[in-house]
């Protein structure tokens, strides 16, 4: 135990910090800074099953009031910081608040990309999606026969289709690319999502791009692309990326490249601070990768807890995410990045399959559409770095265990 420990950030990363901390028996002060007025909550279901009025926000609180006052953890709501001092080791809130510190934890996620205003960013109606206001704006908007221009096919902008679609929207997702996912997964996946859209009756327009949002008192109204075309609609959700908040890192004097920059023990370039999650840019494989998902940000944050706590184990990210898209689910094991082979096997269920991919001949990932069995397997591999034998893998009657074997 020793002086206090300052988690910027009260998300996923931030609450995994300090649970772990005291998990480890670690009993020093810990202040958790967060800009929302809520308690730190899960944000996947939020655009899911909370959006959808399956679950209520309560359920979707990481602990209640009483685990923080019973565990020595302070929770300052409806505050951010706006200065680093690292020479005197204090950060400065936004009412002028000063806050000692002996570590410094930097978890503070990334940013939702805008619309620009020049192309009508501005205008009502033009939805980010990214906490509780944000869905709770969209639960209003998203009423049965309504219209709805979803901008980006990425996961983010197939996931709210697929809840729009649920709740019995017109759905119309642009992409200004030549296909969808085409930053995140290869061709075969994109493949297989698109016809499950198209399935559900949503409108694809692929190499589509926003060239203007036409406003009506205020409200956005219709859309003209750049195809020429212009769309009616009521609303628009824009999902075009996000960039990981490190602005404060950046003028505090920080390592900053993708994100802030940390080693493989989560430490910046100043070794009384940290950064976990998704504003951080972390070693892996020889490079640098910043990852955005849940799994990095609870396992990246619980690695940083153990060596604040005295520890000398380095992080070792092994990446996986999920996204879940009407009854659709898609499991991802590993990370792409590089790829130069792709090998699509059908499943053993209807609808199931799952694309494997490689580079230099090595496994490096694995997309399971429905198909837990190939999830699973390609995690294994990927954790015990055995290559899959190619003839087992291309042959759809094989059993997915003798690769295990």
């Amino acid at each position: 135990m020793t002086g206090r420990l300052v988690i910027v950030g009260a998300g996923q990363a931030g609450f995994a910090l300090a649970a772990k901390m005291r998990a480890l028996g670690d009993l020093r002060p810990i202040t958790i800074i967060g800009a929302e007025e809520n308690l730190p909550y899960q944000r996947p279901p939020l655009t899911k099953k909370y959006l959808l009025g399956e679950m209520a926000f309560d359920r979707l609180l990481f602990r209640t009031e009483h685990w923080y006052a019973d565990n020595n953890v302070e929770v300052r709501l409806s505050t951010w910081v706006e200065q680093i001092d690292r020479a005197a080791k204090k950060v400065v809130t936004q009412d002028g608040s000063v806050l000692d510190y002996h570590t410094l934890a930097l978890a503070t996620g990334a940013a939702p990309r805008p619309l620009p205003p020049s192309v009508g960013g501005a205008l009502e109606g033009v939805y980010l999606a990214r906490d509780k206001r944000d869905a709770d704006q969209l639960a209003n908007e998203m009423r049965a026969g309504r219209r709805v221009l979803i901008i980006g096919g990425g996961y983010i902008g197939l996931e709210a289709a697929a809840v729009a679609r649920h709740r019995g929207l017109e759905v119309t997702l642009i992409e200004m690319a030549d296909r969808i996912l085409q930053r995140v997964a290869a061709k075969e996946t994109a493949d297989i999502m698109r016809a499950i859209h198209r399935q559900h009756d949503v409108v694809i327009r692929e190499k589509t791009g926003l060239k203007q949002l036409v406003g009506k008192n205020g409200h956005v109204a219709a859309a003209e692309l750049s195809d020429g075309s212009t769309i009616d609609i009521d609303f628009v959700v824009v999902g075009i990326g996000v960039a990981p908040n490190d602005q404060l890192a950046k003028e505090a004097g920080l390592e900053v490249g993708n994100g802030i920059i940390v080693d493989s023990f989560a430490r910046t370039s100043d070794p009384s601070i940290f950064a976990v999650g998704d504003c951080a840019e972390l070693p892996w494989n020889g490079g640098r990768i910043r990852l955005e998902s849940v799994q990095n940000a609870v396992d990246q944050a619980e690695a940083a807890a153990a060596i604040i706590a005295g520890g000398d184990e380095a992080y070792d990210p092994k990446p996986w995410f999920w996204s879940d898209q009407y009854e659709v689910k898609l499991q991802i094991a590993g990370f792409n990045l590089g790829y130069d082979e792709t090998l699509l096997r059908p499943g053993t269920r209807e609808g199931s399959a799952s694309v494997w991919y490689f580079k230099k001949g090595r496994f490096i990932a694995v997309d399971a559409i429905n198909d837990a069995k190939a999830y699973v397997t390609g995690k294994k591999l990927l954790e015990t770095g055995i290559s899959p034998d190619r003839a087992i893998l291309a042959d759809p009657a094989a059993d997915l265990k003798q690769l295990l074997a």
